[in-house]
């Protein structure tokens, strides 16, 4: 084998002049001399890719390796070949020997490659995973945030009566979850800390030991793999102990908001209800003196019949008939006066029934508040 290499554009022009030749030789020879070409045509291709292939392999060898040893092998070939041929210089050929030796350093030098473009995929590999992982935790907080921004904000916090969103609960919503994210911040930043002391006390540890000549040996390597496996199954229970009380402060500050909005809504129907039992115990009183000046009026008419009838009974005569009509008047005047006022005295007794209804309501609204919050 010649460590001379032939440029590949010799041999795809050897291959079409094969061809040519081929189809020349169709239509000089037969067909036995044509099978028989063919199989010597086919020999040779088979010779050119293996010699294709092992200059390849040369190639790679000789791009690798110091010139020198090339120089090294072409002057022991030669002087070989000048004690036998006479002194004349002929082409530089490996034996068998260095072509298996040429080809196993180049599986080797293969070998490495691949490990080396191994760990570099798996790397990528180990980042791109984490890549996805952060990306999927992220996605499910992103959708937790969105149920919850919906549930206590575009829900929670619309105002009843003019059916906009209250700013005052944004700003409360958006300040607590600012005060958690720094939370985790603060959590993450500490366990950072403490993974990369762990690091470098680790690589100490290695450096010491590689110092002092002592290297990990298999049993080490396998109580660090141990170790390690422990360490991480504690803090995916860490992870998870986190996430459980962040679910329950969550829902905690969920309830404590709910229990303050209804304190809100009891303390505001508490003070229309103090209003409104004030106004009904202003139109009470005004009630009690309407019915204390109508009875008043009642006993005085009642007086004024008992007078009259006295009047009457002392009369011997009948009463004339303008006294007739003039007291049958007044008797007309006070009849109505005296409904006028049953009827005044009817609706005072509803408003205070009303009244007692809704001062027995705001109590026992108030107790269940006080109950509620113990």
């Amino acid at each position: 084998m010649t460590m001379e290499l032939e440029p590949r554009s010799s041999w795809s022009s050897s291959s079409s002049f094969s061809m040519s030749v081929a189809s020349t030789a169709h239509e000089q020879f037969g067909d036995e001399e044509i099978d028989v070409l063919t199989a010597k045509l086919d020999e040779v291709n088979r010779n050119i890719d293996t010699t294709e292939l092992e200059n390849e392999i040369f190639s790679g060898w000789i791009a690798q390796n110091n010139t020198n040893s090339v120089q090294t092998v072409d002057a022991r070939t030669n002087r070989g070949n000048r004690r036998k041929h006479g002194g004349t210089k002929g082409p530089t050929t490996l034996t068998v020997d260095q072509k298996y030796q040429i080809s196993l350093n180049q599986l080797d030098e293969g070998q490495k490659a691949f490990q080396l473009k191994k760990k570099e995929d798996e790397k990528v590999m180990d980042s791109l995973k984490a890549v996805l992982q952060e990306t999927e935790m992220r996605t499910e907080e992103l959708k937790k945030d969105a149920y919850e921004f919906k549930r206590d904000i575009v829900v929670g916090a619309e105002n009843m009566h003019t059916g906009k969103i209250m700013a005052e609960k944004v700003e409360k919503y958006m300040e607590e979850k600012l005060n958690s994210r720094d939370g985790l911040i603060e959590k993450l930043r500490l366990k950072n800390q403490s993974i990369r002391a762990q690091i470098q006390s680790i690589e100490s540890q290695l450096k010491r030991k590689e110092e002092m000549g002592d290297m990990l040996h298999y049993i080490d390597f396998h109580q660090l793999q141990i170790e390690n496996k422990q360490h991480a199954t504690k803090l995916e229970e860490r992870n998870e102990e986190l996430f459980k009380l962040k679910q329950t402060t969550s829902a905690t500050l969920t309830n404590l908001n709910n229990q303050k909005d209804n304190l809100n809504a009891l303390m505001t129907q508490h003070e229309w209800l103090k209003a409104e039992i004030q106004s009904r115990t202003q139109l009470k009183k005004n009630a009690v003196k309407d019915i204390a000046g109508l009875t008043n009026q009642i006993d005085a008419g009642r007086r004024r019949k008992k007078q009259l009838v006295q009047q009457q009974a002392e009369t011997n005569g009948m009463p004339q008939v303008d006294d007739y009509v003039s007291l049958k008047a007044e008797l007309y005047e006070l009849k109505d006066a005296l409904r006028n006022w049953e009827r005044k005295v009817e609706i005072v007794g509803m408003e205070a029934k009303r009244s007692r209804t809704l001062r027995r309501k705001a109590n026992n609204s108030i107790k269940s508040s006080t109950t509620s919050k113990r």
